[in-house]
């Protein structure tokens, strides 16, 4: 194994040492979490994570993620799944009915609560998935709050994108929203003692509303924040962004579209426009690459495992999807169930290496 890495490393140290590793120095607002430093990130998948889909049932892999030196554990979102309009049989995570209930598919709260206590017990982090942009078309703020939501010209509720049919879009001009979608993120902070949030399509709400959200809740605690999207403007409000920009030359370089020389050029011009402490999530693969665009092996091909230890030694926090520690190579259902394989292989011991 080690043979193995030092072969990958050739490669990737000729691009760290002409790319350099430096940034600007500018204004930067957030202070991150202590304890978020020299970390890693993984992203939970629960229906599909074991037969059961239960947090119960994951509990059993804590051990094994923090044996491999996970820091960060991410759930997707753990919120009843709304029945109006549902894609497939068991529906969208991101189509939440209601922001402060468990999933009853994957347990109760206490079963949550738990789950979060044992990840703490070993010396790891919980964020949880959060969907402010849109809601399930039976959520109960449909009921309870029908102002909240975005009106189509003929006064109905409307889906924020058009093949976004199983969920309708909130009107974030109505400044009651934002009190009350803070408070819903305030509870899981303040009953399941989470650590942050993944916030889903973070690019399709207002800036100012991640910023007081955040205010609002490191008046319980220090929290971790990380937007679902790409620019130097969401490290206003969020310690790490994505770097799909960053994935796509990698899978252009693996299919032979594009040299090396374009992602040196990538990191050149990420060093100019981001602040200097701003987190950046690296990653081959994700819920939405996995389903939608394929396996990192369908898109990487041979240099999938090379890439794999790329994204753990250049600057940032790698991520590591549901199943990638066992060599998935298999698109995940989104909408049904689709129990990933635990299959013992040489990608924990990468992982535990790296």
């Amino acid at each position: 194994m080690i043979k193995r890495l030092q072969k990958y490393l050739v490669t990737i140290l000729l691009i760290l040492f002409i790319s350099g590793t430096g940034f600007p120095q500018n204004n930067y607002i957030i202070k991150h979490p202590t304890w978020s430093y020299n970390l890693s990130i993984y992203e939970v998948n629960t229906r599909q994570y074991t037969q059961e889909g239960t947090f119960k049932a994951f509990d059993s892999h804590i051990k094994d993620l923090k044996d491999i030196g996970v820091g960060i554990i991410w759930f997707m979102p753990i919120n009843p799944i709304g029945e109006k309009n549902r894609k497939g049989s068991l529906g969208s995570y991101y189509s939440v009915k209601n922001y402060k209930e468990v999933n009853p598919e994957f347990g109760t709260l206490e079963d949550f609560k738990e789950t979060v206590k044992q990840i703490h017990s070993m010396g790891m982090y919980v964020i949880i998935d959060w969907v402010a942009n849109h809601t399930a078309w039976d959520n109960v703020w449909t009921k309870e709050h029908p102002d909240f939501y975005t009106r189509d010209s003929l006064g109905n509720f409307a889906p924020p994108v058009k093949d976004w049919t199983d969920v309708i879009d909130l009107n974030y001009d109505n400044k009651e929203l934002w009190k009350n979608m803070i408070d819903a993120m305030k509870y899981w902070v303040q009953e399941c003692d989470i650590d942050g949030f993944r916030c889903d399509v973070a690019g399709m709400v207002p800036m100012e509303f991640w910023k007081s959200a955040r205010i609002e809740l490191e008046k319980i605690k220090k929290v971790f924040l990380l937007a679902e999207a790409e620019g130097p403007q969401y490290h206003e409000a969020f310690d790490m962004t994505y770097s799909w920009e960053l994935l796509h030359l990698m899978n252009d370089v693996a299919k032979g579209k594009k040299s090396v020389q374009a992602v040196r050029d990538y990191f050149t011009k990420e060093k100019d426009q981001y602040p200097p402490d701003a987190y950046r999530m690296r990653f081959t693969t994700n819920h939405d690459e996995n389903t939608w665009n394929g396996t990192e092996f369908e898109r990487m091909g041979a240099a999938a495992e090379t890439f794999d230890v790329f994204t753990c030694v250049i600057s940032g926090m790698p991520l590591v999807y549901s199943g990638q520690e066992a060599g998935l190579n298999k698109r995940l259902k989104f909408f049904e169930k689709d129990t990933i394989q635990w299959e013992k292989n040489n990608y924990r011991i990468l992982y535990s290496d790296l």
